[in-house]
């Protein structure tokens, strides 16, 4: 209860037995940011809790980038690559690429060493294979390209080691932290982003007291920052909850903007000239971008959006449905830049009876699932359906 406490009074603190306690003090309506720091990305959600069930709504679409602890290590490469220079760190990498983990399995252990409050240096063993293969390419010692190479802060040891400063080590670590600090920045001056009472750090990079620092200094006067018990497990274990009890998340905010690729009659004034399309003496506007749902868009756990079309020719035997994705909210057109096709309805129309009304009519649906969109296309006429799923985590 002393660390609780003593901890607390910095407004940060590991979560051990306080679980509960933390719950205690969430009221309806309260608002929390997870930052999910791992190795290659870090991702960001802001939810809001609903009483009494303790239902969850994501305020701001999730969010992130490739601010993960991968970039210290491309640092670390960089600055090998200052000192024994990049032509022999790439051949080293495609002749020697089992010492080539060694070395980089001795940086990650050292990596994880790292602290604000650090004196003594970090030793990082190089492998036998390294230093003998620098000899060959270069034809003088390792030792001497240290000497050479002006960079004061990395010394060489006599038991075949590269003796970092702590600060040089911690060096390492400052783009890569800048970047998440502006990018949860960036988050918090979001107006949907108001008045955040916590900051759950999780994942394996959460693991650093260099990160657990930036992130207190930056954002511990705006909400209590929190780094619970086994951090780097954290993720699992709440997707394993979340396995369990998917419904937890009522309301996400869509990701992207959905939508499918239409004809629409052709307006002269409207349309562009170059997506005109004439057939069978009808003027069409190929490539349309029909809008389901808009990037950022509130979205309730099972909520159905409908829409209806009509074959371009009555005498279809196949309609084909593409359905796209774009980060951008305003598109027109499924040929503008960022949009991606993400999935695809096919409706065979063979083997329907003469009685079928030659105007047919195409209902598709798009239903926002937990981690996915599930879009159905309907023969009215015939009751024909297709289905296909969409994975909501990649598109």
């Amino acid at each position: 209860k002393e660390h609780v406490r003593r901890n607390r009074q910095s407004r940060t603190f590991l979560v051990e037995n306080v679980i509960g306690e933390i719950w205690s003090e969430l009221e309806e309506g309260d608002r929390y940011i997870v930052v999910d720091s791992g190795g290659g990305t870090v991702d960001m959600t802001v939810h809001q809790i609903r009483l009494p069930e303790g239902h969850l709504k994501e305020l701001y679409k999730a969010t992130g980038g490739p601010y993960g602890s991968l970039g210290v290590d491309y640092e670390f490469e960089k600055l090998l690559c200052k000192i024994f220079g990049e032509d022999f760190i790439e051949q080293f990498k495609i002749k020697r690429p089992a010492a080539w983990v060694d070395l980089m399995i001795a940086f990650e252990s050292r990596k994880r060493a790292a602290a604000p409050d650090r004196t003594n240096p970090l030793n990082i063993t190089l492998p036998f294979s390294f230093i003998d293969y620098y000899k060959k390419f270069r034809g003088h010692s390792v030792e001497h390209a240290l000497r050479k190479s002006n960079v004061d802060f990395v010394k060489w040891s006599s038991q075949g080691m590269l003796r970092m400063s702590p600060d040089a080590m911690n060096a390492l670590f400052k783009p890569t932290i800048d970047q998440i600090v502006q990018h949860l920045s960036d988050v918090f001056d979001k107006p949907e982003v108001t008045n955040v009472k916590f900051l759950f750090l999780v994942g394996g990079f959460a693991e650093s007291p260099l990160l657990q620092q930036a992130v207190q200094s930056a954002f511990g006067s705006r909400c209590r920052v929190i780094i619970p018990q086994d951090v780097g497990l954290t993720i699992l274990k709440g997707a394993v909850l979340f396995g369990l009890d998917p419904a937890v998340i009522k309301v996400r905010r869509s990701p992207l903007t959905y939508g499918v690729g239409v004809l629409n009659r052709y307006v002269e004034g409207k349309h562009p000239p170059e997506k005109l399309l004439i057939k069978d003496g009808t003027r069409w506007c190929t490539d349309v971008f029909d809008k389901f749902i808009s990037a950022d868009q509130s979205v309730a756990l099972g909520e159905t959006v409908t829409r209806s079309y009509t074959p371009a020719k009555p005498s279809q035997l196949v309609i084909v449905i593409n359905i796209y994705s774009s980060e951008q909210d305003n598109v027109s057109f499924i040929t503008e830049s960022g949009v991606k096709k993400c999935g695809t309805l096919r409706l065979d129309l063979t083997g329907t009876d003469a009685s079928v009304p030659n105007r047919r009519e195409i209902k598709t649906l798009m239903q926002f699932g937990d981690t996915e969109i599930k879009a159905m296309a309907i023969d009215v006429a015939t009751s024909k359906s297709v289905k296909v799923g969409i994975d909501f985590l990649n598109y």
